[in-house]
């Protein structure tokens, strides 16, 4: 009973604080010293300084700002552009054509970009009118594009995975090798997706482009050159044991750098764009950050997450149907909280639980990105469904009706992976770093 009063208080105040519009880093800190005050005897002062020095001073959380910046850097450069002109010949003969190259260009973005916003921004800037243009349905063009953007999360360098791997003390670079697999079969899936409508929809697919010769298809394709040697450099570097995933962002920036002046969109406004969106961003997530290390500490001397481990234990539920039951819990909580503050609030009470119930943490960080994922396209607060309701100028019930597919296609995509969880480890399992 007085664990249920603790978590009744500490949901109360954070639903409070949201509502009178206080940001969530601050709501996540102040739910904390509330905490600790009631019903801790140590000093909520001392220790909030204590805490909040550490998170913001971590050595592995400067990966995070150096891939902010790299996807700010190529957000101003042509490379979506260069995506389609690269991509668009080989798809003609594929059901579903063209729409393909939402998908396509989320995957190949999303290995350079980090985010899930910017890969869906990115891509859908060129995408959107030459869909459209081209006579594909509005719906399947912004329902695509909505669910491949969470791709920016899922294929590596991953922002998510980052403050996953930072909240759950673990290698940042076997997170990322396990969602390489992951991130291929999503594509995939979404894919398949496009190619059955397509077959069962053949009056909506517009006319392929007049055929091309391998050599005009090879020519086009130089245009992929640029971000698929960026892409090489980065988890190549990390890959090869060669740099941490901290040292490997650094070269991601010098090369989205190189790349935006070799493309003639780097200039002096451009660069400073680009460097003062990408600390406005980190300094966001860095107060979430510390928020939620105040937050943990606070409840570990209350004993919650030990308390709600042993009453979720105590609940007999099996490995699947403690996924199964997580799974719900994070989709409805992705209504109404961005990825990083899911993962944040959550992860120092459920990382005890996930542990005594055998589950990898690898694994389980792959889980929580795919989860993290369907809140990027659930109402009312999917990033993914803001960026394309500014973009196409529909509202965003449109937009989360034409998602739904992918939505289910995610959910698909977690029962395959508890069934086969060799899809999440074993890469990392098999690489030496």
């Amino acid at each position: 009973m007085n664990e249920i009063l603790v978590i009744t208080l500490l949901v109360v105040s954070i639903f409070a604080l949201l509502g009178c519009g206080v940001w969530v880093g601050l709501t996540l800190a102040g739910t904390a010293w509330i905490g600790m005050e009631i019903l801790s005897s140590r000093p909520a002062g001392d220790a909030m300084a204590v805490t909040i020095w550490g998170a913001a001073s971590s050595w592995t959380l400067t990966a995070l700002p150096l891939f902010l910046w790299m996807g700010e850097i190529l957000f101003r450069t042509r490379l979506s552009e260069d995506l389609f002109k690269g991509l668009a010949p080989w798809l003609n003969r594929l059901p579903g054509r063209l729409l393909h190259t939402n998908v396509i260009g989320c995957a190949i973005f999303a290995a350079v970009s980090g985010s899930s916003a910017a890969t869906c921004a990115t891509v859908g800037k060129m995408t959107i009118p030459e869909l459209t243009r081209r006579g594909y349905p509005e719906e399947k063009i912004l329902g695509t594009l909505s669910g491949a953007g969470t791709l920016g999360l899922l294929i590596p360098p991953s922002i998510i995975m980052i403050v996953y791997g930072v909240a759950a003390d673990v290698s940042i670079a076997r997170l990322f090798i396990a969602g390489i697999v992951p991130g291929i079969l999503l594509a995939l899936l979404f894919m398949g997706h496009i190619a059955w409508w397509a077959v069962r929809n053949p009056g909506e697919v517009p006319q392929a482009d007049p055929g091309l010769t391998l050599r005009q298809k090879l020519s086009q394709s130089r245009h992929l050159i640029p971000v698929l040697l960026l892409i090489g450099a980065v988890l190549g570097s990390i890959y090869a044991g060669i740099a941490t995933a901290t040292e490997a962002a650094a070269v991601g920036v010098v090369g989205a750098l190189i790349l935006s002046a070799l493309q003639g969109s780097l200039t002096r406004s451009s660069f400073m764009q680009s460097l003062l969106g990408a600390t406005r961003l980190y300094c966001m997530i860095a107060l979430i950050l510390a928020g939620a290390q105040f937050l943990t500490l606070a409840m570990g001397y209350i004993g919650l997450p030990r308390a709600l481990a042993e009453w979720i234990g105590g609940l007999g539920l099996s490995q699947f149907w403690l996924i199964m039951a997580l799974m719900v819990f994070f989709i409805v909580l992705g209504c109404f909280l961005d990825g990083i503050s899911i993962v944040v609030l959550t992860m120092g009470v459920l990382l005890p639980t996930v542990q005594a119930a055998g589950i990898d943490l690898i694994w389980f960080g792959i889980f929580i990105v795919f989860v993290v994922e369907m809140a990027q396209i659930t109402p009312p607060v999917g990033f993914n469904l803001f960026v394309l309701s500014g973009m196409s100028g529909r509202e965003l019930p449109y937009i989360a009706r034409a998602s739904l597919p992918m939505f289910f296609l995610m959910i698909v995509a977690v029962l395959l992976l508890y069934a086969m969880p060799g899809i999440a480890t074993w890469l990392p399992q098999h690489m030496k770093l």
